[in-house]
């Protein structure tokens, strides 16, 4: 089979991002340089039967039926290690009967003609750990920087817990939190069938590993590809992004990519410096269709001790703090209020446990409970109109526009202009308008294209189109645009 490299192109289809599959990195080692932690660990996650059956097991295609039925949890895949050996070096990837068939047969011929032992060693070298890392011996190079029979028992579990989706679960994504659990899952698995004891088990669940760096070569916005990929082995399976050759010509705008890296570079040390900020993210959106043009996850995405890998800007739990006041104030105007309804700067108490100087009525209620919040300035205006109150960020009468508003109507319209995060209303209360809640830059700053394109919400899009290896089209970039919010408020929003 000919092997082709998913590209990955800005929007020009003339600067390459990212190629999938550049420089394949593969170093063969043979079977008693390989752990027993890394092959206890590998067996216990992908084939706990490997070593009594023939090829295939029907009980784990059985189980990985009724799992797929059922759904949830980590589960394990019907396929034997021995199919995925039969897979991977001697098949296509073509979803046909004839072809798991032939998977079956060719699987106890290598049964047939090969021990377990060069099954396993077939395996640990040609599985796949994610971009262009083949194999144990360069995964345990490139992620922990020793050779495989170093590894320690986490490590080993690391390396077992990657192939099931090597994307997904990559160090250098954005689901560490979930690589953890994936970990943890394989050390489960080991102890349970006996590979390792209560100790080794406690020990490795607590092991704090270290990985290296990501090679800072052959990756141009890295976060945005990182972003594309994931999105990419979701729709269309992670063989298929590896070696299928798909062009993929992204919204990305490469010459704004690189104007928003230099005022990253620039300003991320003030920030760092006045407000202890040491990372930042910046995302740039065409509000009239909803392109991404430019998207920075953080100030380097090579500082692994400043989490350089994790991309904030997709973050979902982010405070909004004052630039959620728009959407409140866009509620209260689409309700009938006006830029000149006038409300009272004044030193307010909010809370009905409490009298209007913030004293608690009764024993049971604690002084903090009553919610009395500040200008930035700590001053208060009198009356003032509710253009003046957002164009200065005030406070206090934000929290009574958001009390005219309405709490739910609010977070209705900041779902229709695209903010999906916020669901939960009694959790936020009235300080949803001071940033209570926890959004993403990216769906903030897609909501803010709304006010900005006269009330019409485009959802946001990074792929202008797919292509395969012979050119057809895959995919393609179509506006997705509905009118969330009257254009005579949008307009006053942006006025104001």
């Amino acid at each position: 089979k000919v092997v082709e490299s998913t590209k990955i192109y800005d929007r020009t289809g003339k600067i390459l991002l990212y190629d999938v599959h550049q420089s394949v990195k593969r170093t063969l080692v043979p079977f008693d340089a390989i752990p027993q932690s890394l092959k206890s660990a590998t067996v216990s996650v992908e084939d706990a039967s490997f070593y009594s059956h023939y090829g295939i097991d029907p009980k784990s295609i059985a189980r990985a039926v009724v799992a797929n039925l059922v759904g949830g949890g980590f589960k394990q895949g019907g396929s034997t290690i021995t199919q995925q050996v039969v897979k991977k070096t001697l098949l296509t990837d073509e979803k046909l009967l004839t072809r798991k068939i032939k998977e079956v047969i060719l699987s106890f011929r290598l049964e047939a003609s090969f021990s377990k032992e060069e099954i396993l060693t077939l395996y640990l070298n040609e599985v796949p750990y994610g971009g262009n890392i083949y194999g144990v011996g360069e995964a345990s190079k490139i992620f922990f920087g020793k050779d495989p029979k170093d590894l320690s028992i986490a490590e080993s579990a690391y390396l077992a817990a990657l192939p099931n989706a090597p994307t997904y679960f990559s160090p250098y994504g954005n689901h560490r939190d979930k690589l953890e659990d994936r970990k943890n899952f394989v050390l489960k698995r080991m102890f349970d069938l006996g590979f390792i004891n209560k100790e080794e088990y406690s020990a490795a669940q607590t092991t704090k590993t270290e990985f290296l760096p990501k090679e800072p070569k052959g990756m141009k916005a890295p976060h945005f590809v990182i972003w594309i990929k994931e999105y990419l082995v979701e729709k269309y399976g992670e063989r298929a992004v590896e070696e299928n050759g798909y062009k993929v010509i992204t919204t990305l705008d490469y010459e704004l990519q690189k104007k928003a890296e230099e005022k990253v570079d620039s300003f991320g040390p003030i920030m760092e410096k006045n407000f202890e900020a040491k990372n930042m993210g910046l995302v740039a959106i065409n509000p009239k269709n909803g392109q991404l043009l430019a998207m920075i996850g953080s100030r380097n995405y090579f500082d692994i001790k400043n989490d350089g890998n994790f991309n904030v800007s997709l973050a979902p739990n982010r405070q909004p703090g004052s630039t959620f006041k728009p959407f409140v104030y866009a509620t209260a105007f689409i309700k009938g209020y006006t830029p000149e309804t006038v409300l009272f700067d004044l030193r307010t108490n909010f809370s009905t446990n409490c009298d209007a100087k913030g004293v608690p009525f009764s024993p049971e209620v604690k002084p903090e409970d009553c919610y009395m919040p500040e200008n930035y300035d700590g001053k208060y205006r009198g009356p003032v109109s509710l253009r003046n109150a957002l164009a200065q960020s005030l406070n206090v009468p934000a929290v009574k526009t958001l009390y005219l508003a309405g709490i739910q109507d609010s977070l209705n319209t900041s779902r229709r202009m695209g903010i999906t995060s916020l669901t939960t209303p009694t959790q936020y209360g009235l300080t949803l308008v001071l940033g209570g809640g926890e959004v993403s830059l990216l769906e903030m700053t897609g909501a803010y294209g709304v006010f900005a394109n006269d009330g019409v919400h485009n959802k946001t899009k990074a792929i202008l189109r797919v292509e395969d290896k012979n050119g057809n089209l895959v995919e393609e970039f179509k506006e997705e645009n509905e009118e969330v919010i009257p254009s005579e408020v949008a307009q006053k929003i942006t006025n104001i």
